[in-house]
């Protein structure tokens, strides 16, 4: 039996990729670009907005879905707009039913009016020290958490991993590389991941969902990638025979005995042509497989998807149920970056307990009418 849409928005959910730039309220850019004087946008209507956005997005290309960032990240220049986008992310996410996010930006995005990377980093975690006491006011706690990115295109990466680790004690629990992986390798921006371990801190990359397997090899042997943004392309290094049977290759075993994170997110990667639709994504597979899945968003605004939509998509394909959707949000609790005590503390006190309610919500048994 499917799972019902209340079910699911109720069930405690964790989220560990999901881009602040991809998922501002359109009514927000609408009113930012306004305020703050940013004259691109296609539309002042925010419906129609949302909708080109998302039109503009699944072009099956990750390089034209990154296209459509230029307007979100045109009305993030000021530190009020940083804030107010931020603490609306924490109060959506919450109100999906997320209790743990970690939700990533790359801080040299917001430079062109003027601000340092420190300066919009700590507007970002402003904004969710915001969003998240108004969403505990609201009766839907939540902890949040920063990844600052460095974008591949740029030049700008060891300045951002200094950044990062500047901020490891305010919030900010990782380093990310994203942008366009095909001509830009993770080996190119060997000095940050270096100063990033040298630092104890930690480390996910984007890779594997535009590009192959070396892609996920480099990130893994090179850049020492803690967890694999997407990494749906690991999938190559699979065979699947006529009697069902699996054979997995040396990098497909490696990632599955190492149990690194697969941070999958299946909308957007129909959406940017990285599988070819939900029910021929390889999460079901994987998942079967055992692998360290865990499911997430990426882009709320641009896919037009919440958490709790993906596992909707997800149960509709594959019948997936609340056990495996509470072994999923486990899996990405026990990958968060957070430190250990407070991912014990957010699965023992608010996951378990949540799912728990929710089976016993389902196992009740409602007395006929007689």
């Amino acid at each position: 039996m499917a799972l019902d849409p209340e079910t699911i928005q109720a069930a405690p959910k964790a989220l560990l990729h999901d881009h602040l730039d991809g998922g501002l309220r359109p009514a927000t850019i609408v009113d930012l670009a306004a305020e703050f004087g940013y004259g691109g946008l296609p539309t002042s209507d925010p419906d129609e907005l949302a909708a080109w956005i998302r039109r503009g997005a699944d072009r099956k290309s990750l390089e034209l879905y990154l296209e459509t960032f230029a307007h979100t990240v045109g009305v993030m220049q000021e530190r009020d707009a940083i804030i107010r986008v931020a603490a609306e992310c924490a109060e959506d996410l919450a109100a999906d039913g997320v209790v743990y996010a970690e939700v990533r930006y790359a801080p040299e995005l917001s430079t062109e009016r003027g601000l340092s990377l420190d300066e919009v980093t700590a507007a970002n975690l402003e904004g969710f020290r915001i969003g998240s006491l108004r969403a505990a006011e609201a009766g839907r706690p939540i902890v949040m958490k920063m990844l600052v990115t460095a974008m591949r295109q740029a030049a700008r990466s060891v300045e951002v991993a200094e950044c990062a680790i500047r901020w490891r004690d305010a919030g900010v629990v990782g380093f990310d590389v994203a942008g366009p992986e095909k001509g830009y390798p993770p080996t190119r921006y060997l000095d940050a991941f270096e100063y990033i371990r040298r630092e104890n801190f930690h480390i996910t990359i984007h890779a594997g969902e535009s590009f192959g397997l070396p892609s996920i090899w480099e990130a893994l042997q090179f850049a020492g990638a803690e967890r694999l943004g997407h990494g749906v392309r690991i999938v190559d290094d699979i065979t699947v025979r006529d009697d069902g049977s699996v054979e997995l290759g040396r990098l497909a075993a490696f990632v599955r005995d190492r149990r690194v994170p697969l941070e999958m997110c299946p909308t957007s990667n129909v959406h940017t042509g990285a599988a070819a639709s939900v029910a021929e994504h390889p999460i079901d597979l994987l998942r079967r497989l055992r692998y360290r899945v865990t499911v997430n968003t990426d882009n709320r605004l641009m896919s037009g998807v919440s958490l709790s939509s993906e596992f909707a998509t997800l149960d509709a394909a594959f019948g997936i149920g609340l056990g495996e959707m509470e072994w999923l949000t486990i899996n990405a609790m026990k990958s968060a970056f957070a430190p250990f005590d407070e991912r014990l503390r957010v699965i023992n006190e608010a996951v378990k307990p949540g799912y728990a309610r929710l089976r016993a919500a389902e196992a009740r048994v409602v007395p006929g009418a007689g």
